[in-house]
């Protein structure tokens, strides 16, 4: 693209499609600085692993105080669910130009300022719900979602400048873990905050904040510039994305939908298994329906984490894991259409699919980050988050809507949807078998 960009048609291959001269110098910097670095590498994933760490504890650890919420600031469930809707809302459209921001001018100062902005606007929500206002408080919180948008699509392509040869899976796979962690603890310390004053978890959130600013500070250097690469201009810019997805856009556009519908079914089954289980016979609440949710969540952590460690660059393992990973998916997930009403077997079948999400998402991060060159890498990382993005918060209240007519309608269709992921997969992605980073440099 813009003269650096070596054409190679609609039917090019993930991983000989990133390009060689904008990146020439972050990796041979990269490389070095990846060499001999022990323990400082994993303070270096440790400090990158915060950042979609932070993201996820600005939702989600609200969602057990939202009753208190409404009953403390007399508002309706309506207003309350606002709460959770207009962040996401305004961080999936401020997404693409954080993305932007970041090819632009620097990674690292896009997620510390996001970071700052993050954890400010928890402050002023904070302060809203003392004050009782709501108003005050949906607007911090909307401030929040902006701030949100610079932070995790942006580490991810910082992970693809910075992390060469294996290290970059390994880093994403750390990060993908780390999100999914998140939505492991999240619940459980909100309600524990909430146990203080209800509108704790709001003050809390800013700590996290400059926890992960800190880290990021400190701890990461951004790979630097190939001196010869300067930014480009908007049209310019807007030009080279639209031609990289008019040659790369059939294999790019199979990957993005597969990863959200991955996490659309991911959240979705947690979402319905969580609401079997506060409903009689049951009758699991607070830190300890949390801690049964984090059985399949730790299925997705722990073969995430794996899975990013063992891929490397290897593109036949890859696309192995993918489909394995998607057929596991679409097997429990029929099953559970069939078996549902058990809530052991239940729960058996959302680890096993779990377990597949986490075979399948670290090897699409590693592929579609490694597919572009650097100074279109953060649009492609954000605009991919941004579907992400989608499929976690509409997995929620879809599979309620469909699981008032039937839950084997729901775990049928659900199903369906693996199915057709797997056949994107298999149909759409074909990684070479030397993968992103080793591609690149032929």
């Amino acid at each position: 693209m813009n003269g650096s960009t070596k054409s190679r048609g609609a039917g090019s291959k993930p991983g000989k499609l990133r390009t060689a001269s904008s990146d020439s110098g972050s990796a041979s910097s990269a490389k070095g600085q990846n060499k001999g670095k022990g323990g400082g590498k994993w303070l270096e994933y440790a400090a990158l692993a915060t950042v979609p760490l932070v993201l996820v504890l600005g939702n989600s650890m609200l969602v057990p105080i939202l009753p208190d919420m409404e009953k403390h600031m007399h508002i309706s469930t309506f207003q309350a669910s606002l709460v959770i809707t207009l962040f996401s809302v305004a961080a999936g459209l401020i997404i693409p130009l954080s993305g932007y921001l970041s090819d632009r001018y620097s990674r690292k100062a896009v997620i510390l300022i996001s970071l700052a902005v993050y954890g400010i606007a928890g402050i002023g929500a904070g302060i809203a719900a003392v004050m009782n206002s709501y108003g005050f408080l949906i607007a911090a919180r909307a401030l929040q979602g902006i701030g949100a948008a610079g932070t995790s699509p942006i580490a991810m392509a910082l992970v693809g400048d910075k992390y060469k040869d294996g290290a970059e899976s390994e880093a994403l796979g750390l990060i993908e873990a780390s999100n999914g962690a998140g939505k492991v603890v999240s619940p459980i310390i909100g309600s524990l905050l909430a146990l203080i004053t209800w509108y704790m978890p709001l003050f809390a959130f800013p700590i996290f904040c400059a926890g992960s600013f800190f880290a990021m500070m400190f701890l990461i250097q951004e790979a630097p510039k190939d001196g010869k690469s300067e930014p480009l201009p908007l049209g310019q810019y807007v030009k080279d994305i639209g031609k990289l997805f008019k040659e790369k856009g059939r294999w790019l556009i199979g990957a993005f939908v597969s990863g959200s519908l991955g996490l659309f079914i991911l959240f979705g089954v947690l979402f319905r298994l969580s609401d079997l289980l506060e409903k009689a016979p049951y009758r699991v609440d607070g830190v300890a329906k949390g801690g049964v949710l984090a059985i399949p969540l730790l299925f997705l952590v722990i073969t995430a984490y794996v899975t990013g460690r063992k891929i490397k660059n290897n593109g036949k393992l890859m696309r192995a894991l993918m489909l394995i990973g998607l057929a596991v998916m679409s097997a429990s997930l029929a099953a559970a259409a069939l078996w549902h009403r058990n809530i052991y077997l239940l729960i058996g079948f959302a680890s096993l699919s779990s377990l597949g999400t986490g075979l399948l998402l670290p090897c699409l991060n590693t592929l579609i980050t490694g597919a572009v060159d650097r100074q279109h890498r953060g649009m492609v990382t954000s605009l991919y988050s941004s579907l992400r993005f989608l499929g976690v918060a509409f997995g929620p209240p879809l599979f309620g809507w469909i699981a008032g007519y039937s839950d084997a309608l729901l775990y049928g269709i659900v199903a369906g949807l693996s199915v057709c992921a797997l056949l994107l997969i298999a149909f759409l992605v074909h990684p070479p078998e030397q993968a992103g980073d080793a591609a690149k440099a032929k």
